[in-house]
């Protein structure tokens, strides 16, 4: 039976610097985030954990912000009770709920019940909430779609229900890799495969969508096996960076001959869409 950590912290003024915090910590292991009105818990492995973890968090010596912590030990069998407290129902433009199975449905156009779990990717960290927005915009019919570090595979099912088929879903996770399975059967998706693994899974797909919601590294560090997979005329859409990351971002991206088409933000955090 697997353990996480909890990390609570206490963050003022709350931003920026929750939003550094949480890309700082996920750089180290932390999987997991759960924002509050007091600032966020993080989530890591009790595997991948160790006494030093926090030591190269540099917000954390900051004289711009005063944060604080505390850390306990969850045991596996509390994660359902953990995250009915802390998962709240969301909406994304009137048109898509996210949601939980115990909340009620508001009857919106899209309807999306997951069970997070630990899995990244519930709808509210900015960067699923923008991809969604992004995704509002396609016309996905029959567009053979790839979400790329699919967390809890919300993106894949939400694509599906937009009409993309046949649909990838991959991440590198285990807990992220069985929860989409979970969760793509509970959204009774019949066009998704899901897949544990990394970018080495790509060689000789081709896909017309590609979805990837990874932070900024690992995206520059794959970024050749994603532009080889895209057919023409396709479209590709990130997150997972901020906004003073879209130059590098860019970079990257246009050598390939891939024009910028749509830039969404929320709180620093950015979505591109590309168009080839």
């Amino acid at each position: 039976m697997i353990n996480y950590i909890r990390y609570t912290f206490k963050v003022l003024p709350k931003e920026p610097a929750t939003e550094i915090l949480i890309a700082q910590l996920g750089f180290v292991g932390f999987e997991s985030f759960v924002e509050n009105e007091d600032g966020v818990s993080a989530y890591i492995q009790e595997n991948d954990w160790n006494a030093e973890i926090l030591n190269n968090i540099q917000i954390l010596n900051s004289d711009e912000f005063e944060i604080s912590y505390k850390e306990e030990v969850i045991e596996q069998t509390n994660w359902n009770s953990e995250w009915e407290k802390n998962f709240n129902q969301i909406q994304v433009d009137g048109l898509v709920s996210i949601r939980a199975p115990f909340h009620e449905n508001p009857n919106l156009k899209y309807d999306i019940v997951i069970e997070p779990k630990m899995s990244f990717g519930t709808g509210h960290h900015e960067t699923t909430h923008m991809m969604v927005q992004q995704l509002l915009q396609l016309d996905l019919t029959n567009k053979k779609t790839l979400d790329m570090g699919c967390g809890t595979g919300i993106l894949a099912i939400f694509a599906e229900m937009k009409g993309a088929q046949p649909i990838d879903a991959i991440d590198i996770d285990t807990w992220c890799y069985e929860n989409s399975l979970e969760n793509v059967e509970r959204n009774n998706c019949k066009q998704i495969s899901v897949f544990e693994g990394d970018a080495s899974l790509l060689a000789d797909k081709k896909y017309d969508v590609i979805i990837a919601n990874i932070n900024r590294n690992i995206l520059l560090n794959d970024m050749d096996t994603y532009m080889n997979c895209l057919n023409a005329e396709g479209v590709i859409l990130f997150s997972g960076f901020y906004k003073e990351d879209i130059p590098i971002i860019d970079a990257a991206v246009s050598k390939f001959g891939l024009t910028l088409n749509k830039v969404i933000e929320r709180n620093n955090w950015v979505s591109l869409k590309y168009l080839k």
